[in-house]
């Protein structure tokens, strides 16, 4: 069995803007991009052309929502801004850092997490109470190119962790997008379910009471 978890909402919670546009737009500004009078409907639109389930990188939707109002972002001041705007502020869910250390006994240990902003994860772990170093493999969409529940963001999860996608138990807070672990044959395990939180996850995980293809000593 190789365990899996999501990041946001199910290991840490952070202060995401209330409207990104305007996040966005005051870091272009301080970067003396010129931000568009429409830009809140630019940055609704789609721009960049990508298969079902993709990924695009928030620098790159914003640098194509810029270019359809003729406006050029130079010296990668779209990606400054956006990694800026979503600087974040970090809570460590009760619990949580108990859960990947249960987990840790079962056998690999990975973080699979939707994210479209390069940086935010990794500053994120940095801020919260959990210990990179405790991940045997870290996978973020931004990354890999695909975002839950696609089943090839689960399918590189578990090849990095060396273990058969059935094999996976994702926990996770969401299941329209991490239930999709089902979908390569994993188990999903939410934790927004009531009584269902990090703590209860060592629990069940030192209780050897997770499903999935393998059982956990």
């Amino acid at each position: 069995m190789a365990v899996t978890f999501d990041l946001f909402g199910t290991l840490v919670t952070v202060d995401a803007p209330a409207d990104p546009a305007a996040a966005v737009a005051t870091e272009l500004r301080a970067r003396d991009v010129p931000v568009p009078e429409d830009w809140a409907a630019a940055y609704a639109e789609p721009h960049v052309d990508a298969p079902s389930g993709a990924e695009v990188p928030l620098p790159a939707h914003v640098a194509a929502a810029l270019r359809s109002r003729d406006v050029v972002a130079p010296n990668n001041a779209a990606r400054r801004a956006v990694v800026a705007a979503f600087d974040p502020s970090v809570e460590t869910r009760a619990g949580a850092v108990e859960a990947v250390e249960a987990a840790a006994a079962c056998g690999p240990v990975g973080l699979l997490s939707n994210c479209s902003v390069p940086e935010l994860a990794s500053r994120t772990l940095i801020r919260s109470g959990l210990d990179r170093a405790a991940f045997d493999a870290i996978v973020t969409s931004v990354g890999c190119g695909w975002r839950k529940p696609h089943p090839k963001a689960f399918e590189t999860i578990a090849d990095r962790l060396d273990a058969r996608p059935k094999a996976l138990v994702h926990v996770g807070d969401d299941e329209a997008t991490d239930g999709g672990v089902a979908d390569v044959g994993g188990t999903f395990l939410d934790v927004s379910r009531e009584g269902n939180d990090p703590r209860s996850v060592a629990e069940r995980l030192r209780d050897g009471d997770l499903g999935g293809d393998d059982s956990c000593p």
